[in-house]
């Protein structure tokens, strides 16, 4: 299942490596991407979104579903 979040504060290509590594490690995930001009993120796994958004703050970047 692919789960979309909205993040904030990614400026540049490295912020969104940073956010793709961050989801890709949350339990239950199996890939991710980001896309800063859209400042959105995407998961696909099984993981919940709370976990998800948490994990992206926890990355230092506001997160909302």
């Amino acid at each position: 299942m692919s789960t979309i979040i909205s993040v904030g504060g990614m400026t540049c290509g490295h912020c969104e490596q940073t956010i793709e590594e961050t989801l890709r490690g949350v339990s239950g995930e199996t890939d991710a991407s980001a896309d800063r001009e859209a400042e959105q993120a995407s998961g696909d796994g099984d993981a919940d979104v709370t976990a998800l958004m948490q994990a992206v703050e926890d990355a230092g970047y506001p997160a909302h579903a």
